[in-house]
Parts: structure tokens; C-alpha cells; sequence
């Protein structure tokens, strides 16, 4: 009796080691499925992705390297300091063969590195690269945009200039605003103990030797994750015998990415040339006091955030809770966005979001730019943000009417959703429910533009008429006029359809009675 006992416990054991084993070898498919830490390096590469829109990611890095080289070589004069840090750039500007030209062609790749960085961003995003198994791979890489922001704030100040203190002094003070715990963490990281002098070594530190291995190091788990899963097909999923074939690493890819490569190269050295940047003024409080400290124009879109009224003091940490919630809601976006359909016709939502988000940006960086200093206000905002997002999503909707098919109205010809066959009433139903969102925009749209037309025209009696409220005026008036026929177009295509799915319920009908 004991023996079987023991025997039993025995079994219960292994049973127990075997559920943990399992789970572990569970665990570790997952990652190297994901991660592809198992799997052979260079992979041949598919005729299809050799296309530039593929390789821009590529393409920052080669900006990446650039600004390695150059960045080099101005080292080798730099003396991060508070009583040599201008003197030495200025150095470099004036003394050095080339010197000008070098900083010139430093600032220009660093601008192109985070323009290529959010291409990347947003062409991944659209075409969906960030479902699986490539999601731990978009987050890695999300993280790299991340650093490569960095490298901008970072270096940003060494030149020890009244304009880029003066703006990294904006962007070190906004750390304040963030949790207690956060705030000292970023303060700790980036500032150091305190003061001018540790202020500048830590910026160098970061931007030099930091930034760069963590950059390094991203880049190569990426590569090995893209070894792993290969190149995204396209969204269209038809291709070409020929587009299937795949091509070796070398020669061909190699020489491909060189030939893009070179092309950047030359046009980063063209623009150089042509347009070479001049060193400002040192820093000093006095010239400080004189000008509008703003970012440049990658973190100019948050600060013009920043710059609404009612952000401004105690609504500054709401402010970048909002702007950290987006991007974490970035990095997470494969567990959000999960999906099979990979098509942009078949994700109206995301797209739209998509558009939303680039159009504000560039309105809200544009927008910074033009009121430097200025406290914006609150209605100001509305209009000018509400409005970007109501001519966007108007505009994605309208083109989403006029070429996606759906339900019987598609015909024979319509291809099915890659997430299963379409159903005329499901489709229906979204159509209801796109076109009822649609209509409700339109009414809040065009009250917000009554009212500030409304508003417009009591302040020009009471205060007179000037250009800023005239334009105020036109704008509102345009907003109606936009909302009104984007309301008839919506009417007009919504009665095409029901008139359309009664005629087609009609020849059903007709079919089964044996009247054709």
C-alpha cells in the first residue's frame, strides 16, 4: 500500500515537472518565433521589396552613419563646457577646413534620420508591419524612433547657442511637469547634478557614447528579427512570378542599398552646400530674455500643445500625460490594432486615425512656428485642431464611399475580405454606423461654426472690424459651407444606396416569383 502511494506521488511529480517543462518550451517557441533567436542570418530578400518606400529604415541608418563620421570628426574640437563649448564650435565654423560645411551636413542628416524614422513609422503603420508574429519587432523599433528623438534634444544644446539653450532650457523645464518619480528619474538622466557645466557633459555624454549603443544595440535585434520573419508583403497580396523570386544578399540587395545609399549621400551634400547653416549668437541670460525660446521643429507640434491656454501652468501635466499616452499607445499598437485584414480598404478606422494624427502634426508644428511666444486660446485651438481632423476625416470618408465595395453592391467582381466572405447585412450595418458618426460631426461641426460666426460677428460690431477677426469670420463660414455639402454629398450617396439595395431586393423577389 505505501509503495503505491508512492508511486502515485511519484507520477504527480513528473506530471508536475512535465506541465512546467511545457510551458517553459511554450514560453521559449514564443520568443524565438518572435524574436527569431534560433533562426540563420541573411536571408534572400524578395524582388518585390526592392523599392525605396521598403528602405527607409535602411536609409536612416545611413543618416545614422553619417552623422557617426562627422560627428567624429567635430569631436575631435569639441570641448563640452560651459567656457569652451561655443568657443570650440565656433572653431569648427571658422578655423577648420570644411568646418562649416561638416555642421552643416551633421544638422541636415540628423534632420533627415528623424524625417526617414517617421516615414518608416507611418508607412509601417498604414500597411499594417506591425501584425503578428512582427509584433515585438514593432515595438523595438518604436523604441529606436524613441532614441533617435533623443539624439535631436540631445544635441540640440551642445552648440551652446541663445536659441538652442535657450529651447533645451523649455524642454528640461516640461520634465518638471511629469509624476514626482518620473520627473526625478529624467532629471537624474539628463541633467545630472545640477547646473550649466553638468547640464552640457551629460547632454555630451548622452548624445555621444549612450544614445548611440542603445541605438546599436536595438538595430541589431531588429535585423535579427527581420532576418527572422522577412520582408512584409504587400498589402495587395498579387504578385508576380517575378516579384516572388527572391534575391541573394550579395550582390544584388547590396548594391541595391548602396545605389539608395549614394543617391541620399549626394543630396544631403547638394543641400549642404547650397544651403549652409550659420552659427547664432553664444548664450547669455540677457540675449535669452530677448527671444521666444522654442524647440526645434521635431518637438515643435508639443510645444504649440503646450502653448494652449489651457495647458498652460496647472494644466501642463495633463498635457503630457495626453502626449505620453500616445506614444505608448504607439508602441502597443499590435495589441490593439489585431486584426488579420492587412488591406487599407479594409481598416477604415486605423487609417483615418492615421491621417488625423499626421495632419495634426504638421498643423500643430506649422502652427508653432508662426506664433512663436503666443499663448493660444482655447476656442483658437478648437477651431484650428477640430477643424484639421473635420476636413481629414471628411476626406478619408469620401474616398472610402467612392471606391470601397461593399455587400451586394460590390457585384461578382469584388474580392472577398481576407477575414472571411462579405455579408450584405454586416456591411450594412457598418455602413449605418460610419454614415450615423459621420452625420453626428457634421451636426457638432456645424454648431461649433454657428456659434463661432455668431461670435465673430458681436465682436466686429462691438470692437470693430480687424483683419484677425475677419479671417476668424471666413474660416467659420468656410467650416459651414464644408459641413453643409459634405452633409448633401452624405445624404445623396446614402439614398443611391437604399435605392440600390430596394432594387436589388426587388429583382430578388421577382426571381423567386419566376417574373424575369
Amino acid at each position: 500500500m505505501g509503495q503505491e502511494e508512492g508511486q502515485q506521488e511519484h507520477r504527480k511529480v513528473e506530471e508536475a515537472e512535465e506541465a512546467v517543462k511545457t510551458r517553459m518550451e511554450r514560453l521559449a517557441n514564443f520568443i524565438s518565433s518572435r524574436t527569431g533567436a534560433t533562426y540563420p542570418l541573411f536571408r534572400p530578400v524578395p524582388e518585390f521589396s526592392l523599392n525605396p518606400f521598403y528602405w527607409l529604415g535602411a536609409l536612416s541608418v545611413v543618416a545614422f552613419i553619417i552623422q557617426g563620421v562627422t560627428g567624429l570628426i567635430m569631436a575631435l574640437y569639441y570641448i563640452p563646457t560651459e567656457a569652451s563649448a561655443y568657443t570650440t564650435t565656433q572653431y569648427i565654423f571658422k578655423s577648420v577646413y570644411f568646418g562649416q560645411f561638416l555642421e552643416t551636413i551633421h544638422l541636415y542628416t540628423a534632420y533627415a534620420m528623424i524625417m526617414l524614422a517617421f516615414m518608416h513609422m507611418m508607412r509601417g503603420y498604414f500597411v499594417s508591419v506591425h501584425k503578428k508574429p512582427r509584433e515585438i519587432m514593432w515595438m523595438v523599433g518604436m523604441i529606436m524612433g524613441f532614441v533617435t528623438l533623443g539624439f535631436g534634444f540631445t544635441g540640440y544644446l551642445l552648440p551652446y547657442t541663445v536659441i538652442s539653450t535657450s529651447a533645451s532650457d523649455v524642454g528640461i523645464g516640461m520634465m518638471a511637469a511629469l509624476p514626482t518619480p518620473i520627473a526625478n528619474l529624467a532629471n537624474f538622466l539628463v541633467v545630472g547634478t545640477g547646473g550649466t557645466a553638468s547640464e552640457l557633459l551629460r547632454f555630451y555624454d548622452l548624445h555621444v557614447i549612450v544614445l548611440p549603443a542603445v541605438l546599436l544595440g536595438l538595430l541589431a535585434v531588429k535585423m535579427m528579427m527581420l532576418e527572422t520573419h522577412g520582408v512584409a508583403e504587400p498589402v495587395t497580396g498579387s504578385l508576380t512570378a517575378r516579384l516572388k523570386k527572391t534575391l541573394p544578399i550579395f550582390p544584388d540587395v547590396t548594391v541595391y542599398l548602396l545605389e539608395l545609399a549614394m543617391i541620399f549621400g549626394v543630396g544631403m551634400l547638394l543641400i549642404s552646400a547650397l544651403f549652409p547653416i550659420q552659427l547664432g549668437p553664444e548664450y547669455t541670460p540677457q540675449a535669452a530674455a530677448a527671444i521666444a525660446a522654442q524647440p526645434d521643429w521635431y518637438f515643435l507640434w508639443l510645444y504649440q500643445i503646450l502653448k494652449i491656454q489651457i495647458f498652460e501652468t496647472a494644466g501642463l501635466p495633463i498635457a503630457l500625460t495626453f502626449a505620453s499616452a500616445v506614444f505608448i499607445v504607439l508602441v502597443l499598437l499590435p495589441f490593439i490594432d489585431k486584426g488579420q485584414d492587412r488591406r487599407i480598404l479594409d481598416r477604415p478606422k486605423f487609417v483615418t486615425l492615421g491621417a488625423v494624427f499626421i495632419a495634426e502634426l504638421v498643423v500643430l508644428a506649422a502652427w508653432g512656428l508662426v506664433t512663436p511666444g503666443q499663448i493660444i486660446p482655447n476656442l483658437t485651438a478648437v477651431e484650428v485642431l477640430g477643424g484639421t481632423a473635420l476636413v481629414v476625416v471628411l476626406a478619408i470618408a469620401g474616398v472610402y464611399a467612392a471606391v470601397r465595395p461593399t455587400g451586394p453592391m460590390a457585384g461578382p467582381a469584388s474580392p472577398p475580405s481576407p477575414s472571411g466572405p462579405a455579408s450584405g447585412p454586416v456591411h450594412r450595418f457598418y455602413e449605418g454606423k460610419w454614415m450615423g458618426l459621420g452625420m453626428s460631426a457634421l451636426m457638432g461641426f456645424g454648431a461649433l461654426g454657428i456659434g463661432i460666426s455668431v461670435d465673430s460677428v458681436v465682436q466686429m460690431v462691438e470692437f470693430g472690424i480687424t483683419t484677425p477677426m475677419l479671417v476668424r469670420f471666413s474660416a467659420a463660414a468656410c467650416l459651414m459651407i464644408g459641413v453643409v455639402t459634405f452633409a448633401f454629398l452624405g445624404l445623396r450617396w446614402m439614398g443611391r444606396r437604399v435605392a440600390g439595395q430596394d432594387g436589388i431586393q426587388s429583382n430578388e423577389v421577382r426571381g423567386k416569383l419566376g417574373l424575369d
